[in-house]
């Protein structure tokens, strides 16, 4: 006996077909933003690509809006851009390369489907890319390799692709193959085709490159000894098997690479063309039973990112949703799996970068904004007509810890609603005690730049210029009410509690400290957080 699939959910069908969903993940200075932006220069949801940096006078990428990121040139916080190629919906997530910011990338590498892996042709596979890669490996996100940055002088390629397989597990399947060394970058070989394309950039890489598709015959006249090197190389990879297959990719023990320099623009389209033919669309998703939520069931999404201040205009507050499945319209009422409370979406909104627009219709696979949420935090799920929970988004174990202190005890008010906006973000962890008291939060965080992010936007936003005072910790450890009260004299050790969710954790000075107190008090429990998990 078979079931008619309805008209309605037919068209939620349909349309997460259209849906690619993908982040972005590098070290620090790979290229990441630039190829971001590169990425929707060629989608045409932009007419010119934004600040390559040391270029004077020039704007900055859409997806680094705070200033910040502006200033300094890197991702602080992550961003989510839209756009159609094709005939396909793209939902890119920019993260941030930063160490410091790991916590908001793994929260965004729990919304996509897909990831880009980004290296840079002279340094490989660095250590941020690698720990960010393992998350992938974890939720089995399928993975796609751009190396980046073929215009500058850099490694040999073959060198590279068993750099990646040693370090990741993956086996390397070259989908495009440049013909010139790092530095010296004429032309791309698509593997699935055998076409060549050569390229000329535009004036600052403002604009999409130039391409030219050349015969062998033509490639062989152009670029001599580099096209005879490039064919060998292309001849080593057909005889070791090296090749594309769908399946394993989706499987998570393949990864396509891709060459190409993303401040120039070569190669993105090929990137683009790649992630809408090849990536995967939304999948149904696991809940906290056991089961999977279908795509075509009703609503539902889950809060992945919670910022504030977007627009310094609107002061307002948006809670990123990540829709599982079902079809979102604007102004529906869903219920909030946490509280089983009723939640109006009349402000919802598409994000691109800073710019944002009105929505009236979401679906599997997309992000949508839910302005001035202030019910809902990072990790909740909402739903429609039947119940579902998503699993929660834990936090990271913090490394650093510092108590804040307003410098104008008369801001006090504003000071504390900045530092629970701060919380609600996940910009920072805010630990309290009875014994400094609601003056004096304790900022627990991954790297001590999430510190300077946090008084620069509590002076920036909300007027209050504030002090911090480093504490000697470097480990924490989750415990509970019967440890709180046994480890209370114990020299060296101070138990906090977190405020967005009232968890006792147990902070050391270091792991000989910690260790030392596990013997002499065996039953207290110490369980680690994500990080040592």
């Amino acid at each position: 006996m078979s079931s008619a699939v309805s008209p309605a959910a037919s068209e939620v069908l349909r349309q997460a077909a259209r849906r690619r969903t993908f982040a972005v993940i590098s070290h620090p200075d790979a290229g990441k933003s630039t190829i971001t932006e590169a990425l929707a220069l060629h989608a045409r949801a932009i007419g010119e690509a934004g600040a390559v940096h040391g270029k004077a006078g020039r704007r900055g990428v859409v997806s680094d809006w705070m200033a910040m990121e502006r200033q300094r040139g890197i991702s602080i916080t992550s961003a989510a851009l839209q756009f159609a190629y094709r005939d396909v919906v793209v939902n890119l997530l920019d993260t941030p390369g930063h160490a410091d910011f790991s916590e908001d990338t793994y929260r965004v590498l729990t919304a996509v489907d897909c990831a880009v892996m980004l290296l840079d042709a002279a340094k490989g596979l660095e250590p941020q890319t690698l720990k960010l890669f393992q998350v992938c490996r974890q939720r089995r996100i399928p993975v796609i390799t751009f190396i980046n940055k073929w215009d500058r002088p850099g490694r040999e390629p073959l060198a590279l692709l068993d750099e990646i397989e040693k370090g990741t597990g993956l086996r390397a399947t070259p989908v495009t193959w440049p013909v010139g060394i790092a530095g010296e970058f004429h032309a791309l070989v698509d593997r699935r085709t055998d076409g060549t394309t050569a390229f000329r950039r535009a004036p600052g890489g403002a604009t999409t490159a130039t391409e030219e598709h050349l015969t062998a015959t033509q490639a062989a006249a152009r670029y001599g000894e580099d096209w005879r090197r490039a064919v060998e190389e292309l001849e080593l990879l057909a005889l070791t098997g090296a090749d594309h297959d769908q399946q394993q990719f989706l499987a998570a023990t393949t990864t396509p690479v891709m060459f190409g320099a993303a401040v120039a623009n070569i190669g993105v389209r090929q990137l683009l063309d790649i992630l809408v033919d090849q990536a995967p669309a939304p999948q149904a998703r696991p809940d906290t039973d056991g089961g999977q939520r279908e795509i075509a069931a009703p609503f539902s999404g889950f809060v992945f990112k919670i910022q504030a201040n977007m627009d310094p205009a609107h002061r307002d507050q948006i809670a990123f949703v990540r829709v599982c499945s079902g079809h979102f319209t604007r102004g529906m009422t869903l219920t909030h799996a946490t509280t089983g409370r009723p939640f109006a979406t009349k402000y919802a909104q598409q994000m691109f970068g800073q710019s944002r627009e009105t929505i009236d219709d979401a679906y599997p696979g997309d992000v949508i904004g839910l302005v001035n949420a202030t019910a809902l935090g990072i990790g909740d799920t909402l739903y429609e007509e039947q119940a579902v929970r998503f699993p929660p988004l834990p936090a990271f174990a913090p490394e650093h810890f510092a108590v804040l202190r307003a410098r104008d005890a008369s801001k006090f008010k504003r000071f504390r609603r900045g530092v629970e906006q701060l919380d609600a973000e996940g910009v920072v962890q805010v630990l309290r005690s009875d014994r400094r008291g609601d003056q004096s939060p304790v900022l627990a965080a991954v790297g001590p730049m999430q510190f300077e992010v946090a008084t620069q936007r509590l002076q920036t936003e909300f007027a209050v210029p504030t002090a911090l005072e480093p504490l000697p910790y470097e480990i924490a450890r989750r415990t509970d009410r019967d440890g709180e009260e046994r480890l209370r004299t114990a020299a060296g050790v101070e138990v906090l509690t977190r405020a967005r969710d009232g968890a006792l954790l147990a902070l050391f000075p270091n792991p000989w400290r910690m260790r030392a107190i596990a013997n002499q008090h065996p039953d207290v429990t110490l369980e680690p957080l994500l990080a040592d998990s």
